[in-house]
Protein backbone atom coordinates (compact mmCIF):
# COMPACT_ATOMS: atom_id res chain seq x y z
CA UNK A 1 0.00 0.00 0.00
CA UNK A 2 1.13 3.16 -1.10
CA UNK A 3 1.70 6.11 1.85
CA UNK A 4 0.97 9.50 1.20
CA UNK A 5 3.84 12.18 2.32
CA UNK A 6 2.85 14.99 4.18
CA UNK A 7 4.95 17.96 4.06
CA UNK A 8 7.23 19.26 6.75
CA UNK A 9 5.14 22.54 5.47
CA UNK A 10 1.61 21.34 5.61
CA UNK A 11 2.77 19.73 9.16
CA UNK A 12 3.53 23.48 10.75
CA UNK A 13 0.99 24.95 9.18
CA UNK A 14 -1.81 22.25 10.62
CA UNK A 15 0.00 23.06 14.11
CA UNK A 16 -0.32 26.45 14.07
CA UNK A 17 -4.42 26.39 12.77
CA UNK A 18 -4.85 23.69 15.56
CA UNK A 19 -3.02 26.14 18.31
CA UNK A 20 -5.03 29.16 16.91
CA UNK A 21 -8.61 27.17 17.11
CA UNK A 22 -7.65 25.95 20.50
CA UNK A 23 -6.61 29.79 21.75
CA UNK A 24 -10.08 31.38 19.72
CA UNK A 25 -12.33 28.67 21.39
CA UNK A 26 -10.86 28.86 25.02
CA UNK A 27 -10.74 33.14 24.71
CA UNK A 28 -14.64 32.71 23.09
CA UNK A 29 -15.24 30.89 25.82
CA UNK A 30 -14.12 33.39 28.33
CA UNK A 31 -16.21 35.67 26.73
CA UNK A 32 -19.76 33.22 26.90
CA UNK A 33 -18.85 32.65 30.69
CA UNK A 34 -18.68 35.84 31.30
CA UNK A 35 -21.85 36.74 29.81
CA UNK A 36 -24.06 34.41 31.54
CA UNK A 37 -22.45 35.38 34.72
CA UNK A 38 -23.34 39.28 34.32
CA UNK A 39 -26.25 41.06 35.64
CA UNK A 40 -27.55 41.78 32.25
CA UNK A 41 -27.81 44.93 31.07
CA UNK A 42 -24.57 45.17 33.88
CA UNK A 43 -20.99 43.16 34.20
CA UNK A 44 -20.60 42.21 37.90
CA UNK A 45 -17.94 45.59 37.87
CA UNK A 46 -21.16 47.81 37.02
CA UNK A 47 -20.58 48.72 33.24
CA UNK A 48 -22.92 48.13 31.18
CA UNK A 49 -22.28 44.90 29.12
CA UNK A 50 -20.00 45.89 25.65
CA UNK A 51 -18.61 48.98 28.07
CA UNK A 52 -16.98 51.28 25.45
CA UNK A 53 -20.44 50.70 22.98
CA UNK A 54 -22.23 52.75 25.55
CA UNK A 55 -20.27 55.26 24.28
CA UNK A 56 -21.32 55.23 20.97
CA UNK A 57 -24.71 54.79 22.29
CA UNK A 58 -25.08 57.79 24.34
CA UNK A 59 -22.99 59.59 21.49
CA UNK A 60 -25.55 59.14 19.01
CA UNK A 61 -28.69 60.32 21.04
CA UNK A 62 -26.24 63.41 21.28
CA UNK A 63 -26.23 63.77 17.80
CA UNK A 64 -29.60 63.72 17.45
CA UNK A 65 -30.00 66.41 20.15
CA UNK A 66 -27.72 69.02 17.51
CA UNK A 67 -25.60 69.93 20.33
CA UNK A 68 -23.34 67.16 21.35
CA UNK A 69 -20.76 69.04 22.10
CA UNK A 70 -21.94 70.70 24.91
CA UNK A 71 -20.97 67.26 26.79
CA UNK A 72 -17.43 66.77 25.35
CA UNK A 73 -15.83 67.58 29.00
CA UNK A 74 -15.32 65.04 30.68
CA UNK A 75 -17.76 66.10 33.73
CA UNK A 76 -20.23 67.14 31.76
CA UNK A 77 -20.33 63.64 29.92
CA UNK A 78 -20.27 61.64 32.81
CA UNK A 79 -23.01 63.62 34.42
CA UNK A 80 -24.99 62.68 31.81
CA UNK A 81 -23.93 59.09 31.87
CA UNK A 82 -25.16 59.09 35.65
CA UNK A 83 -28.48 60.58 34.74
CA UNK A 84 -29.03 58.16 31.80
CA UNK A 85 -27.04 54.40 33.94
CA UNK A 86 -27.16 55.62 37.77
CA UNK A 87 -24.93 58.13 39.56
CA UNK A 88 -22.15 55.44 40.22
CA UNK A 89 -21.57 54.86 36.84
CA UNK A 90 -17.92 54.10 36.12
CA UNK A 91 -15.53 57.21 34.92
CA UNK A 92 -15.75 57.30 30.98
CA UNK A 93 -14.47 60.38 28.39
CA UNK A 94 -15.60 61.38 24.89
CA UNK A 95 -12.43 60.39 23.10
CA UNK A 96 -14.37 60.07 19.13
CA UNK A 97 -13.80 63.35 16.67
CA UNK A 98 -17.14 64.81 15.81
CA UNK A 99 -17.90 63.34 12.45
CA UNK A 100 -18.32 59.99 14.18
CA UNK A 101 -21.23 61.08 15.33
CA UNK A 102 -22.74 60.95 11.30
CA UNK A 103 -22.87 57.26 11.78
CA UNK A 104 -23.81 56.18 15.16
CA UNK A 105 -26.91 58.37 15.44
CA UNK A 106 -29.41 55.40 13.97
CA UNK A 107 -28.27 53.29 16.75
CA UNK A 108 -30.03 55.40 19.60
CA UNK A 109 -33.05 54.65 18.27
CA UNK A 110 -32.70 51.10 19.55
CA UNK A 111 -32.52 49.64 23.55
CA UNK A 112 -29.30 49.77 24.30
CA UNK A 113 -28.96 45.94 24.36
CA UNK A 114 -30.41 45.88 20.94
CA UNK A 115 -28.26 48.02 19.55
CA UNK A 116 -25.36 46.62 21.02
CA UNK A 117 -26.40 43.12 19.32
CA UNK A 118 -26.66 44.95 16.07
CA UNK A 119 -23.73 46.76 16.37
CA UNK A 120 -21.71 43.46 16.79
CA UNK A 121 -23.13 41.11 14.36
CA UNK A 122 -23.68 44.07 11.63
CA UNK A 123 -19.38 44.81 12.23
CA UNK A 124 -18.29 40.73 12.10
CA UNK A 125 -20.78 40.39 9.37
CA UNK A 126 -18.85 43.33 7.05
CA UNK A 127 -15.54 42.73 8.48
CA UNK A 128 -15.98 38.72 7.31
CA UNK A 129 -17.11 39.93 3.73
CA UNK A 130 -14.50 42.53 3.28
CA UNK A 131 -11.40 40.30 4.32
CA UNK A 132 -12.22 37.16 3.07
CA UNK A 133 -12.51 39.28 -0.85
CA UNK A 134 -15.50 36.80 -2.07
CA UNK A 135 -13.55 33.53 -1.08
CA UNK A 136 -15.20 31.51 1.67
CA UNK A 137 -12.57 29.02 2.37
CA UNK A 138 -14.01 27.09 5.86
CA UNK A 139 -10.53 27.27 7.48
CA UNK A 140 -10.07 31.14 7.16
CA UNK A 141 -13.53 32.03 8.13
CA UNK A 142 -12.66 29.78 11.42
CA UNK A 143 -9.47 32.04 11.92
CA UNK A 144 -11.41 34.85 11.13
CA UNK A 145 -14.88 34.80 13.19
CA UNK A 146 -12.46 33.13 17.22
CA UNK A 147 -9.46 34.97 16.46
CA UNK A 148 -8.99 36.87 19.96
CA UNK A 149 -9.37 39.89 18.43
CA UNK A 150 -13.02 39.08 17.42
CA UNK A 151 -13.32 38.37 20.87
CA UNK A 152 -11.76 41.22 22.84
CA UNK A 153 -13.53 43.60 20.09
CA UNK A 154 -16.86 42.10 21.05
CA UNK A 155 -16.19 41.95 25.06
CA UNK A 156 -15.57 45.75 24.81
CA UNK A 157 -18.58 46.62 22.15
CA UNK A 158 -15.47 48.53 20.15
CA UNK A 159 -15.89 49.70 16.36
CA UNK A 160 -12.78 47.09 15.47
CA UNK A 161 -14.93 45.28 12.95
CA UNK A 162 -15.77 48.67 10.88
CA UNK A 163 -12.09 49.85 11.33
CA UNK A 164 -10.94 46.88 9.92
CA UNK A 165 -12.81 46.66 7.14
CA UNK A 166 -11.86 50.31 5.94
CA UNK A 167 -8.47 49.81 6.19
CA UNK A 168 -8.83 46.21 4.38
CA UNK A 169 -11.25 47.58 2.22
CA UNK A 170 -9.19 50.13 0.69
CA UNK A 171 -5.94 48.15 0.53
CA UNK A 172 -8.03 45.10 -1.41
CA UNK A 173 -9.46 48.24 -3.56
CA UNK A 174 -6.10 50.38 -4.42
CA UNK A 175 -6.04 48.29 -7.86
CA UNK A 176 -9.48 47.08 -9.07
CA UNK A 177 -11.28 50.81 -7.54
CA UNK A 178 -8.74 53.39 -6.39
CA UNK A 179 -11.42 56.11 -6.16
CA UNK A 180 -13.37 53.63 -3.78
CA UNK A 181 -10.08 52.51 -2.09
CA UNK A 182 -9.97 56.76 -1.52
CA UNK A 183 -13.42 56.82 0.21
CA UNK A 184 -12.83 53.39 2.46
CA UNK A 185 -9.53 55.51 3.77
CA UNK A 186 -11.45 58.91 4.05
CA UNK A 187 -13.83 57.46 6.29
CA UNK A 188 -11.06 55.62 7.95
CA UNK A 189 -10.09 59.58 9.70
CA UNK A 190 -13.17 58.49 12.51
CA UNK A 191 -9.60 56.61 14.01
CA UNK A 192 -7.18 58.89 12.51
CA UNK A 193 -3.92 56.90 14.25
CA UNK A 194 -4.94 53.83 12.26
CA UNK A 195 -4.24 55.63 9.39
CA UNK A 196 -1.21 57.37 10.01
CA UNK A 197 0.85 55.55 7.61
CA UNK A 198 -1.64 55.56 4.38
CA UNK A 199 -0.27 58.72 3.37
CA UNK A 200 3.22 57.38 2.62
CA UNK A 201 2.07 54.56 1.06
CA UNK A 202 -0.05 56.44 -1.44
CA UNK A 203 2.79 59.04 -2.43
CA UNK A 204 5.41 56.11 -2.88
CA UNK A 205 2.90 54.28 -5.08
CA UNK A 206 1.80 56.59 -7.33
CA UNK A 207 -2.03 56.39 -6.07
CA UNK A 208 -2.83 60.23 -6.90
CA UNK A 209 -6.59 59.11 -7.46
CA UNK A 210 -6.88 57.79 -4.26
CA UNK A 211 -5.08 60.32 -2.72
CA UNK A 212 -7.77 62.97 -4.16
CA UNK A 213 -10.96 60.96 -2.98
CA UNK A 214 -9.37 60.20 0.55
CA UNK A 215 -9.67 64.09 0.23
CA UNK A 216 -12.50 64.85 -0.97
CA UNK A 217 -14.24 62.49 1.53
CA UNK A 218 -12.70 64.04 4.50
CA UNK A 219 -13.43 67.14 3.05
CA UNK A 220 -17.39 66.37 2.53
CA UNK A 221 -16.86 65.07 6.20
CA UNK A 222 -15.87 67.74 8.05
CA UNK A 223 -18.14 70.29 5.87
CA UNK A 224 -21.05 67.59 6.52
CA UNK A 225 -20.44 67.58 10.80
CA UNK A 226 -20.14 71.45 10.82
CA UNK A 227 -23.28 72.04 9.04
CA UNK A 228 -24.82 69.73 11.35
CA UNK A 229 -23.65 70.59 14.59
CA UNK A 230 -22.24 74.15 13.93
CA UNK A 231 -18.54 74.63 13.88
CA UNK A 232 -17.82 74.94 17.88
CA UNK A 233 -18.14 70.89 17.44
CA UNK A 234 -14.59 71.25 16.73
CA UNK A 235 -13.59 73.94 19.12
CA UNK A 236 -15.12 71.92 22.05
CA UNK A 237 -13.53 68.60 21.34
CA UNK A 238 -9.99 70.32 20.53
CA UNK A 239 -10.39 72.28 24.23
CA UNK A 240 -12.45 69.78 26.29
CA UNK A 241 -12.29 66.04 24.74
CA UNK A 242 -8.26 65.97 23.28
CA UNK A 243 -6.88 67.47 26.48
CA UNK A 244 -9.15 64.50 28.86
CA UNK A 245 -7.45 61.73 26.41
CA UNK A 246 -4.31 62.98 27.03
CA UNK A 247 -4.66 63.29 30.63
CA UNK A 248 -6.35 59.61 31.22
CA UNK A 249 -4.15 57.83 29.20
CA UNK A 250 -1.11 59.03 29.68
CA UNK A 251 -1.03 60.14 33.17
CA UNK A 252 -3.67 59.27 35.92
CA UNK A 253 -5.49 56.12 34.52
CA UNK A 254 -2.52 53.43 34.09
CA UNK A 255 -4.94 51.00 33.46
CA UNK A 256 -6.36 51.77 30.34
CA UNK A 257 -2.00 51.05 29.84
CA UNK A 258 -2.61 47.38 29.83
CA UNK A 259 -4.73 47.17 26.94
CA UNK A 260 -2.65 48.80 24.69
CA UNK A 261 0.45 46.34 23.35
CA UNK A 262 2.58 49.55 22.03
CA UNK A 263 5.74 50.69 23.16
CA UNK A 264 4.82 53.39 24.88
CA UNK A 265 2.22 51.85 27.08
CA UNK A 266 4.79 48.78 27.52
CA UNK A 267 7.23 51.63 28.81
CA UNK A 268 4.75 52.84 31.09
CA UNK A 269 3.75 49.45 32.22
CA UNK A 270 7.44 49.04 33.24
CA UNK A 271 7.58 52.16 35.16
CA UNK A 272 9.46 54.36 33.06
CA UNK A 273 9.22 58.10 33.22
CA UNK A 274 7.24 59.66 30.18
CA UNK A 275 10.46 61.14 28.77
CA UNK A 276 11.73 58.10 28.54
CA UNK A 277 8.59 56.11 27.12
CA UNK A 278 8.35 58.37 24.23
CA UNK A 279 11.78 58.45 23.39
CA UNK A 280 11.67 55.12 23.06
CA UNK A 281 8.40 55.30 20.85
CA UNK A 282 9.92 57.87 18.84
CA UNK A 283 12.40 55.78 18.30
CA UNK A 284 10.30 52.36 16.89
CA UNK A 285 7.97 54.96 15.21
CA UNK A 286 10.90 56.43 13.38
CA UNK A 287 11.82 52.95 12.21
CA UNK A 288 8.72 52.17 11.48
CA UNK A 289 8.35 54.86 8.71
CA UNK A 290 11.64 53.58 7.41
CA UNK A 291 10.25 50.25 7.10
CA UNK A 292 7.00 51.47 5.19
CA UNK A 293 9.43 53.71 2.71
CA UNK A 294 11.86 51.23 2.11
CA UNK A 295 8.71 48.67 1.68
CA UNK A 296 6.79 50.82 -1.14
CA UNK A 297 9.61 52.64 -2.72
CA UNK A 298 9.49 49.83 -5.26
CA UNK A 299 6.84 47.28 -6.05
CA UNK A 300 7.25 43.85 -3.85
CA UNK A 301 5.55 41.03 -2.96
CA UNK A 302 1.90 42.79 -2.14
CA UNK A 303 0.61 40.39 0.72
CA UNK A 304 4.24 40.83 2.71
CA UNK A 305 3.61 44.41 2.07
CA UNK A 306 0.55 44.97 3.37
CA UNK A 307 1.79 42.90 6.82
CA UNK A 308 4.63 45.27 6.99
CA UNK A 309 1.94 48.34 6.70
CA UNK A 310 -0.74 46.85 8.88
CA UNK A 311 2.19 45.85 11.61
CA UNK A 312 4.34 49.22 11.70
CA UNK A 313 1.01 50.96 12.06
CA UNK A 314 0.33 49.35 15.57
CA UNK A 315 3.81 50.31 15.78
CA UNK A 316 4.32 54.01 14.90
CA UNK A 317 1.70 54.97 17.41
CA UNK A 318 1.38 55.06 21.14
CA UNK A 319 -2.30 55.40 20.59
CA UNK A 320 -4.03 51.60 19.69
CA UNK A 321 -6.02 49.09 21.52
CA UNK A 322 -6.02 45.20 21.62
CA UNK A 323 -9.13 45.23 20.01
CA UNK A 324 -8.05 47.17 17.09
CA UNK A 325 -5.92 44.28 16.41
CA UNK A 326 -8.79 42.88 14.54
CA UNK A 327 -7.44 43.76 11.37
CA UNK A 328 -4.41 41.23 11.45
CA UNK A 329 -6.94 38.38 11.51
CA UNK A 330 -6.74 39.07 7.79
CA UNK A 331 -2.44 39.32 7.87
CA UNK A 332 -2.46 35.88 9.01
CA UNK A 333 -5.01 34.34 6.44
CA UNK A 334 -3.58 35.94 3.23
CA UNK A 335 0.36 34.59 4.67
CA UNK A 336 -0.39 30.93 6.41
CA UNK A 337 -0.74 29.36 2.62
CA UNK A 338 2.35 31.04 1.17
CA UNK A 339 5.31 28.11 0.44
CA UNK A 340 7.81 30.36 1.84
CA UNK A 341 6.49 29.67 5.61
CA UNK A 342 8.71 28.50 7.92
CA UNK A 343 7.98 27.19 11.88
CA UNK A 344 9.46 30.62 12.57
CA UNK A 345 6.91 32.73 10.68
CA UNK A 346 3.99 30.20 12.42
CA UNK A 347 5.29 30.53 15.91
CA UNK A 348 5.55 34.76 15.02
CA UNK A 349 2.24 34.60 13.53
CA UNK A 350 0.46 32.92 16.62
CA UNK A 351 2.27 35.15 19.22
CA UNK A 352 0.79 38.06 17.07
CA UNK A 353 -2.67 35.78 16.98
CA UNK A 354 -2.54 35.76 21.09
CA UNK A 355 -1.37 39.44 21.75
CA UNK A 356 -4.91 40.56 21.49
CA UNK A 357 -6.11 38.41 25.14
CA UNK A 358 -2.13 38.46 26.22
CA UNK A 359 -2.22 42.02 26.67
CA UNK A 360 -4.18 43.32 29.61
CA UNK A 361 -2.79 40.19 31.62
CA UNK A 362 0.68 40.71 31.10
CA UNK A 363 0.65 44.41 31.89
CA UNK A 364 -1.68 43.79 35.26
CA UNK A 365 1.18 41.49 35.81
CA UNK A 366 3.98 44.18 35.22
CA UNK A 367 5.21 42.18 32.39
CA UNK A 368 5.79 45.26 29.61
CA UNK A 369 5.98 42.57 26.40
CA UNK A 370 3.27 42.98 24.61
CA UNK A 371 4.42 44.95 22.13
CA UNK A 372 7.21 42.35 21.26
CA UNK A 373 5.48 39.82 19.41
CA UNK A 374 4.42 42.55 17.09
CA UNK A 375 7.92 44.05 16.52
CA UNK A 376 9.22 40.70 16.00
CA UNK A 377 6.28 39.74 13.46
CA UNK A 378 7.36 42.96 11.43
CA UNK A 379 10.87 43.07 11.59
CA UNK A 380 10.48 38.68 10.51
CA UNK A 381 8.53 40.37 7.95
CA UNK A 382 10.99 42.56 6.36
CA UNK A 383 13.74 40.40 6.43
CA UNK A 384 11.64 38.12 4.39
CA UNK A 385 11.34 40.35 1.57
CA UNK A 386 14.57 41.15 1.83
CA UNK A 387 16.31 38.41 1.86
CA UNK A 388 14.30 36.57 -1.37
CA UNK A 389 14.09 36.72 -5.05
CA UNK A 390 10.94 38.00 -5.39
CA UNK A 391 8.49 36.30 -7.98
CA UNK A 392 6.55 37.97 -10.42
CA UNK A 393 3.24 39.52 -9.19
CA UNK A 394 1.08 37.16 -11.07
CA UNK A 395 2.94 34.46 -9.71
CA UNK A 396 2.62 35.39 -5.73
CA UNK A 397 -0.05 33.11 -5.27
CA UNK A 398 0.81 30.12 -7.66
CA UNK A 399 0.94 26.36 -6.35
CA UNK A 400 -0.45 26.69 -2.73
CA UNK A 401 -0.05 24.07 -0.11
CA UNK A 402 -3.70 22.43 0.03
CA UNK A 403 -6.20 23.64 2.33
CA UNK A 404 -7.11 23.02 5.95
CA UNK A 405 -10.29 22.63 5.57
CA UNK A 406 -10.47 18.79 6.72
CA UNK A 407 -9.00 19.87 9.74
CA UNK A 408 -12.19 22.06 10.65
Amino acid sequence: MTQCAISPLAVERDSFFKLALAIGVMVAGLEIGYLIYCPLPYDPVGYLVGRDFANTWVGGELALTGAPQTRFGVDAYNALLAEKFGEHYPLHIWSYPPHFLLFTWPLSLMPYLVAYFVYCAAGLIIYLAVVTEGHRRTDHLVLLVLAPAVTVNIWCGQNGFFIAALLVGGLVQLDRRPLLSGVLFGLLSVKPQLGVLLPIMLVLTGRRRTIIAAMITIAALLILTTLWFGPTVWTAYVNDAMPVQGKVFLRDYENFMTHMPTAFMNARVAGLSLPIAALWQSLLSLASIIAVIWTFRRDRDADLSNAVLVTATFLVTPYAFNYDMVVFGWVIIKLIDRRDNTAWDYGLMLAVWAVPFLTVPLGIAGLPVSVLPILAFGARVLWRMASSQMAPRKQLHAGTTPQLGAAV
